[in-house]
């Protein structure tokens, strides 16, 4: 039987760098189950979209969600990243009115 989730791999990774802003691509690879390769093409694809920001911190990278970002399908668009990781990483919901960010 083919197994699956509700939760992309995209949405497992930004849960997690929202809770650990500094994690690595090879800690998040291990906790998702996924390649690093496939890692690195979805922080690109989180980065290019605006869903999150990169800062070089020494040989470190820090990331930073836009909490404020709407997500990406029509049926959910109206919602926010902030709303999905309030439910999904036990973040608080942080209104539009919020800052653009939260680190």
């Amino acid at each position: 039987m083919k197994q699956w989730t509700f939760i992309t791999h995209h949405a497992a990774i930004l849960v997690l760098m929202a809770v650990n802003p500094r994690i690595t691509g090879r800690d998040l690879s291990a906790r998702v189950g996924i390649t690093e390769r496939t890692v690195r093409t979805i922080i690109s694809d989180l980065e290019q979209e605006g869903y999150i920001a990169k800062t070089r911190e020494g040989r470190t990278v820090a990331y930073t969600v836009n909490y404020n970002h709407a997500l990406r399908h029509p049926t959910q668009s109206d919602k926010t990243v902030g709303q999905l990781l309030s439910v999904l990483g036990g973040l608080p919901f942080l209104p539009p009115s919020a800052s653009e960010s939260r680190p």
